[in-house]
């Protein structure tokens, strides 16, 4: 069984060492763990740093891509060229306490999980203010809401996945995968497992995002982005029924103050009315769209699905990252995997 920890970075050259100083050097259960550092366009000297502490896998890009483009092609590298069967994902700023990686791998490794997302409890985080800790809060329910899922802390990049996960999951957005990923794998039946865990003291601010509203509105258009794919029907049905039944109110009133003799002119009423029609009959339109669509992405991401099967399967692992079954305890076979060298990838 082979973990991959990959730790996308931009600038990280002051915190960097504080988190490959404590990355866990044995984890039950685990055979052989790889560091991958992804460097998102990094102009310091992270990649020397990483380089000093062993790391001898890197994915490069030329300039910034941002998070979700970084997780993307970190996993890919992990898959392809590592061989991983877990990838933890945590980040360069020393956020998170890397000595949990193993109780974040552990629901995964007794087959209880295809993803962990490490809770950070964010009502005891000393440096989020009142007023991000109610966003938190608020923002997992959403995800929850459009996922199914039961999550605490649904914006935590602490996380472990599984080799079956992600090669199911599909990262689309240009912002943040977190919440992307939870509601992919909430609508494609992946179980989600929440690990408590603690955090590291702020190192530095967020350069993910300017502010809070700007993390929120992102967010948001991501969210409802992934629940859009996944649920036309409740949003489109739900938008028509609600045209259609306030848009047959200024008829019904006419209706009724013509048979009372008392109708008069209610032209604006009218227009009102037939304008939400419009809307319903619209609302009506996309849901048959968006159904066809979402179809057509069903079969697509199938298709998609059996292609990674295909790259990322034992059969095309390099000769030197392949597993090799051994006799385990009780007549078991455990995953004996061979050293590999280091190497690494650039992209724009």
């Amino acid at each position: 069984m082979k973990l991959v920890i990959q730790i996308p970075c931009l600038n990280e050259e002051e915190t960097l060492p504080l988190v490959l100083e404590t990355m866990p050097k044995e984890i039950p259960g685990i055979d052989e763990i790889e560091l991958l550092v992804i460097d998102d366009g990094s102009t310091d000297r992270t990649v020397e740093v990483a380089k000093s502490y062993g790391v001898r896998h890197f994915v490069h890009h030329t300039r910034n891509m941002g998070l979700a483009r970084s997780f993307r092609d970190g996993v890919e590298y992990a898959l392809g060229v590592m061989g991983a069967d877990i990838v933890v994902n945590t980040d360069g700023d020393n956020q998170y306490p890397q000595q949990m990686i193993g109780d974040l791998v552990q629901p995964l490794l007794r087959g209880e999980a295809d993803i962990a997302i490490g809770d950070r409890q964010t009502a005891t985080i000393a440096h989020f203010s009142p007023f991000k800790k109610v966003m938190q809060r608020v923002g997992s329910e959403v995800v929850n809401f459009a996922a199914g899922t039961e999550l605490p802390d649904a914006a935590s990049g602490f996380r472990a996945y599984s080799r079956k996960a992600l090669i199911r999951l599909n990262i689309v957005t240009q912002f943040s995968y977190c919440m992307e990923t939870i509601i992919q794998a909430g609508n494609k039946r992946l179980k989600i497992a929440s690990v408590p865990i603690t955090t590291n003291p702020k190192t530095r601010e967020s350069r993910l995002f300017k502010n809070i509203f700007q993390h929120m509105a992102k967010s948001g258009q991501a969210i409802m982005r992934s629940y859009i794919m996944f649920k036309p029907h409740t949003i489109f049905t739900t938008l028509g029924v609600l045209l259609l039944v306030v848009g047959l109110i200024p008829f019904l009133r006419f209706l009724i103050l013509n048979w009372m003799g008392t109708a008069g002119d209610h032209i604006q009423s009218l227009i009102l009315g037939s304008s939400l029609l419009v809307g319903s009959l619209l609302s009506f339109a996309l849901l048959i769209i968006s159904d066809l669509l979402r179809t057509n992405r069903v079969l697509l991401e199938d298709t998609l699905q059996r292609l990674k099967e295909i790259q990322y399967g034992e059969d095309a692992r390099p000769a030197d990252v392949r597993h090799v079954p051994l006799p385990g305890p009780a007549g078991s076979v455990v995953d004996a995997p061979t050293e590999d060298a280091g190497s690494a990838r650039t992209t724009s």
